[in-house]
């Protein structure tokens, strides 16, 4: 008996609410919109904008001002030392630990009990019911998930109130029954310890019939490789025979795709992209075919969009869902029911589809390079390898790339450094490849590599093994949700990958 089939008949309503994303998404947004007015109307932050008297989306676009982190920090400062009833009226216990901003190491984002149930968790049974949607032959549940996360730690020395990477709050809130299906074991799953970690859970899940993963690309790749060599097998499937899905999120999937094609071979694998961010769940691809994802409207998040030519600008326009058109990048601004309010969470995305509404995920608003107008983002990156890799027979592990602003020749350019896991055949043809693939993809890179005046050809730096492993250790950023900053306008991530490429 296939227990997956009388398990996926639960997931048939869910199926038939998303349904209605692609005839109702307007109505749908704007009942959520309205339920987080009137749910946050009696905080101190619903009062200062008087949210009782917002009739419409237009009064709460010209009342309430977009948000950086930097505004909202004197409110989550006051939260994390015990105050409530700032800007969501629920109490917040818990604080989602994200990478930090130009003052700060770390940013702590307020998360809700109502975040969890109607944002994070609903978001990971919704990945289940699409998977299951899209594959009816599926045995999921006749063995356990592996969910690969971070820690957590007291906040301010209370164990009352809790910080630490997202993943680590799912794991310690979710519902008991889950962890019947589930390995590692709580305690080894929230081990601050990376290192040690990965061998816990190479040592506690070798035996176990795990039919699907969940985690960060780069930092599932470093735990399968390890069981592989402890286990002496060649592919993943020869330690796990029914394993079938990878649910992966947090950086692009495309420099790990033909990696994990060598690690898992299986014909029955799939993988799935989610957008799981420290801020909200956002999106979940709902078609194997379809690398882009499906916006989750019904959650307790509303959205709006600010067309990426206006980030930064005084008055930049900013948009509802129905007003956004296709094929334009726009930054993603998010109402939600943890209390953030049109806040700026710094990605940047592109809608292929408004019936309904899919999009990928094009970059962020501070990882771009565009030091000489030349306005490159993550998504021409991903792409400008991908070609390259697939031309030269190579594989990229990990890159990183800034600008040179002008050496001892006046010349400026871009340089990469690129850890290869399998060489290409030639560096310099890669470089080549790469270079002409960015022009092809970015008009503006084109123009400033007109003739090499304004901006030479790019320079790859081919690093050493484990280079950017040991970068992010040094920073005390391995496992988790960090990941390796792709595109920076300036050198100083570069500089200290340099000084450690030794």
């Amino acid at each position: 008996m296939n227990i997956t089939k009388i398990i996926s008949k639960v997931f048939s309503t869910r199926l038939k609410e998303i349904e209605l994303y692609t005839t109702q998404a307007g109505e749908i947004q704007f009942k959520v919109f309205r339920h987080l007015l009137k749910k946050a109307e009696n905080t101190e932050w619903g009062k200062m904008y008087d949210y009782k008297s917002i009739k419409s989306y237009e009064d709460f676009k010209s009342r309430v001002p977009l948000q950086t982190y930097e505004e909202i920090k004197p409110y989550v400062s006051r939260l994390r030392a015990g105050e409530q009833n700032l800007l969501w009226p629920s109490e917040i216990r818990w604080f989602a630990k994200s990478s930090g901003t130009t003052n700060d190491k770390s940013k702590f984002l307020p998360v809700s009990k109502e975040s969890l149930k109607d944002i994070h968790y609903l978001g990971g049974q919704d990945v289940v019911t699409m998977y299951l949607a899209n594959n009816p032959s599926s045995k999921f549940f006749s063995g356990k998930g592996l969910i690969l996360g971070g820690s957590h730690s007291p906040n301010l020395n209370s164990n009352k109130s809790l910080v630490g990477d997202l993943s680590a709050i799912l794991i310690e809130n979710i519902n008991p029954l889950v962890n019947l299906v589930r390995v590692p074991t709580k305690k080894v799953a929230l081990m601050d310890e990376w290192e040690a970690k990965i061998e816990a859970i190479a040592n506690g899940t070798i035996n176990k019939n795990v039919t699907n993963l969940s985690g960060v690309p780069s930092w599932m790749l470093v735990l399968i490789k390890h069981i592989l060599e402890k286990t002496g097998k060649e592919s993943l499937e020869e330690v796990w025979p029914n394993l079938e899905v990878f649910f992966h999120g947090g950086v692009a999937f495309t420099p790990y795709r033909e990696q994990y094609s060598q690690v898992i071979k299986s014909d029955k694998m799939h993988y799935m992209e989610t957008y799981n961010a420290s801020e909200g769940y956002f999106g979940t691809q709902n078609d194997f075919a379809d690398p882009a994802m499906l916006l989750m409207i019904d959650y307790g998040i509303f959205y709006e969009f600010i067309p990426l030519e206006d980030v930064g600008k005084e008055n930049p326009r900013v948009l509802c869902l129905p007003e956004v058109e296709l094929d334009k990048n726009y930054a993603l601004v998010i109402s939600t029911s943890s209390g953030l309010w049109r806040y700026m969470i710094g990605d940047t995305i592109k809608f292929t589809n408004n019936r309904p509404y899919k999009f990928v995920i094009t970059g962020r608003t501070k990882h771009f390079i565009n030091a000489f107008g030349e306005e490159l983002i993550v998504d021409n990156a991903e792409k400008g390898l991908a070609k390259a890799c697939a031309e030269t027979g190579a594989q990229v592990l990990e890159y990183s790339a800034a600008p040179v602003f002008m050496d001892h020749n006046a010349k400026c350019r871009h340089q990469w450094v690129i850890e290869f896991a399998k060489m290409p055949d030639s560096v310099e043809r890669f470089a080549s490849i790469l270079d002409s693939t960015l022009k092809h993809l970015n008009s503006d890179y084109e123009a400033k590599r007109w003739k090499d005046i304004a901006l030479q050809p790019l320079e790859i730096i081919v690093a050493r093994k484990d280079l950017f492993h040991d970068w992010m250790a040094e920073k005390g950023k391995l496992g988790g949700q960090h990941k390796v900053p792709r595109l920076s306008n300036n050198r100083a991530y570069i500089e200290s990958m340099i000084a450690l490429n030794k």
